[in-house]
């Protein structure tokens, strides 16, 4: 067996469920599309996007050594309908991937796996870097020219194996591997993520405008969120999942082997009534080693303050108005905020 088919049979036994190659330079088409997407600037807050512009539209800058990218996939398909909570009022919608364990964490212990296995084939001589949403790398495009799926209208990739539930991953490394076709798009007309989105955050198929985007909203902006899109999130607290689930490929999607990345029952429908209590210890303490953890307390009970508002629930009203006196102004506002809707809604 050769080296790169040892390569794909220790991926599988690491517990990747895709393992596919291409070169640093293989993504030409990245500078001009993510300019396009800063120049209107549909990144919003996130600045760090318009850091480093020169390593995140040119893998072979980042690190001029490397010869090939190892791109990786690992399912985490639900085993529930995530669309279920969005008929909940009382309950707030996570999204499927941070319903448990951080997969940051677990598949980066994947990734140094393999990394280790292969300068153990290759000797010493072997350089790797290894790379999971954490740095200025553009993975989705990597992705697609390493044929692990094509980038959707909705921008994630698509697997024709495992539909839209996957992670990806990447090893850069020095050695020279035999490389895979690029996929190609097969989308053809479907346009099921693009109607699926409740803010409208598709400008056009294969563009998203993050600022319009739920999981961008309730994740990465902080401060208030622009009135006019709050009624919008609906029960969404934590991300949104509205896009990947509405995909018919999913129809080919396996389950998730790892177990961490199973739903924690107290986490597929929680009450709203009990997330907006917690205080910051009380927050850290429920979401320890989970990805929620990281946007903290105050953005998280914003989120779920808002999930009130929408709820027309009138029990909420006492608990709303105490959080109206939050230390925090921007929960302060969403209280505030909540507190008019659900009178509206009693009127």
């Amino acid at each position: 067996m050769d080296l790169k088919a040892r390569l794909v049979a220790e991926a599988e036994a690491v517990g990747f469920d895709l393992c596919r190659i291409c070169r640093p330079d293989s993504v030409p088409q990245v500078p001009a599309g993510l300019g396009g997407f800063l120049e209107a600037g549909y990144h919003g807050q996130m600045g760090w996007l318009a850091e480093r512009v020169h390593w995140r539209s040119d893998p072979a800058a980042l690190w001029p050594e490397a010869r090939s990218v190892i791109m990786l996939g690992e399912s985490y398909t639900p085993e529930h309908d995530p669309t279920d909570v969005h008929g909940m009022a009382d309950r707030g919608a996570i999204s499927v991937y941070a319903q448990n364990k951080d997969y940051h964490d677990l598949v980066k212990k994947r990734l140094k796996r393999l990394a280790r296995w292969l300068i153990a084939e290759t000797g010493d001589a072997t350089q790797v870097k290894v790379f999971v949403d954490t740095a200025p790398v553009p993975e989705k495009p990597l992705g697609q020219a390493a044929g692990l799926g094509w980038q959707g209208k909705h921008t994630n990739l698509v697997s024709r194996d495992l539909g839209s539930w996957f992670f990806i991953g990447s090893v850069f490394t020095t050695v020279e591997l035999e490389t895979d076709p690029a996929e190609i798009d097969h989308c053809g007309s479907c346009r099921s993520c693009l109607d699926a989105c409740p803010t409208g955050a598709f400008p056009a198929p294969n563009q998203i405008d993050a600022r319009r985007c739920i999981s961008y909203l309730t994740i990465e902006h902080h401060g208030p969120v622009d009135e006019e899109l709050r009624p919008m999130l609906g029960n969404r607290i934590y991300g949104c999942d509205d896009c990947l689930a509405a995909c018919p490929w999913n129809k080919f999607a396996v389950e998730a082997r790892e177990v961490r990345y199973h739903a924690r029952d107290e986490l597929v429908a929680p009450p709203l009534a009990e997330l907006a209590a917690l205080d910051d210890a009380a927050f850290r303490a429920k979401f320890s080693g989970s990805p929620i953890k990281r946007i903290g307390r105050n953005r998280f009970v914003r989120n779920v303050l808002y999930a009130m508002g929408n709820s027309g629930i009138g029990r909420y009203v006492p608990q709303v108005e105490a959080l109206a006196m939050d230390t925090d102004e921007t929960v302060a506002d969403a209280a505030r905020w909540a507190l008019r809707r659900l009178k509206d809604a009693a009127a």
